[in-house]
């Protein structure tokens, strides 16, 4: 544990200013614990609040320190605290609600992970309960034909989360200049991936994601948020199918509406998880699923910027920050 006044903290100030800088450790409170950071998994909107100060409607009004996916070693407990202990390995729920109105009630938000779960796939599951939710909602059932939008990390965990939950031909699709990314979705059991080029028309997507999934598709993940994304979704789906839109990306898009309408499409949408953390660690603490391969970089905290630059430039797929030396609160070496 570092000493007290020593904690180094990566803050983002503004758009493009990122800070590494020391924090002071607090006291919990009677209902907290604290948590020495073990492992931190860098997110798209981490990536949004660096590069434009954040996204939609929640914009920086202060500095904020980054990096929400994480798993840590409870250091102190508050003296209320009885469902943890010090020296507890946990995944952490980044949220804090009221717990008591019906949108924010859930669990305390430290889950403690089996012996044999690494800090790495604790600090993954944040963006697995993402897709977690995501395949929840959209209704994703044993023998579903999924298309999947992008292929970075939220879209490879939807990948992951789908054939978990039943479905049996999924298609994946990204950039052509993403093979390495649509290569991890073949290894991962996609049925098939397209690599889309600027040359591409909307109507010859459409007819070879049907040749794949052997029709139109009946639920549709969409995580990039981008235009042709959401149009392509619509167009390939079956009438009355869902499409979940998970993604951030454009602001304002075009879409064939009426087409949605005239097809009775359900679109909706998924902004983070509800009450899925428990899942998403059962699943990956059965060995159900396996969410290792994601990891393809890991940094220490002081090359923050580097792993950043690697993150949002899409050289790999889930980049990891540690805050501690690797393994050091793993009960053998993480390997993918």
């Amino acid at each position: 544990m570092m000493a007290p006044h020593q904690n180094l903290a990566a803050v983002v100030h503004g758009p493009n200013d990122l800070r590494l800088e020391q924090r002071s450790i607090p006291e919990p409170a009677f209902n907290e614990v604290l948590l020495e950071v073990d492992c931190c998994g860098i997110c798209g909107t981490d990536i949004h609040f660096l590069k434009e100060g954040g996204f939609g409607s929640q914009m920086l009004i202060k500095p904020i320190v980054l990096g929400h996916e994480s798993s840590g070693i409870v250091r102190k407990v508050g003296s209320k605290v009885t469902h943890l202990k010090v020296g507890d390995r946990v995944a952490i729920e980044p949220a804090a609600g009221c717990r008591t109105c019906d949108l924010c009630k859930y669990a305390d938000c430290c889950y403690k992970l089996p012996d044999h779960v690494s800090m790495e796939e604790g600090a993954m599951l944040e963006p697995l309960s993402v897709a977690v939710y995501a395949t929840r909602i959209a209704d994703i059932r044993l023998g579903s034909r999924v298309i999947i939008f992008g292929a970075g990390p939220i879209g490879l965990m939807c990948l992951i989360a789908a054939k978990a939950m039943g479905a049996t031909r999924t298609v994946i699709l990204d950039l052509a200049r993403a093979k390495h990314r649509l290569d991890l979705a073949k290894k991962l059991g996609v049925t098939g991936t397209i690599a889309i080029t600027k040359d591409d028309k909307e109507g010859d997507l459409v007819k070879r994601i049907h040749e794949i999934l052997g029709g139109p598709a009946d639920r549709v993940l969409e995580c990039t948020g981008s235009e042709p994304g959401i149009r392509i979704s619509i167009r390939a789906t079956r009438n009355a199918g869902q499409i979940c839109l998970v993604g951030l990306g454009n602001d304002d898009v075009k879409v064939p509406m009426v087409d949605a309408i005239s097809r009775e499409i359900n679109i909706l949408t998924a902004m983070r998880f509800n009450h899925d953390f428990p899942a998403a660690l059962e699943i990956v603490a059965s060995g159900y699923v396996n969410i290792k391969p994601l990891a393809s970089h890991h940094f220490d905290l002081k090359n923050v910027h580097e792993a950043f630059r690697v993150a949002s430039e899409g050289e790999g797929n889930k980049v990891l920050i540690h805050l501690v030396p690797r393994d050091t609160n793993n009960n053998k070496k993480f390997v993918n």
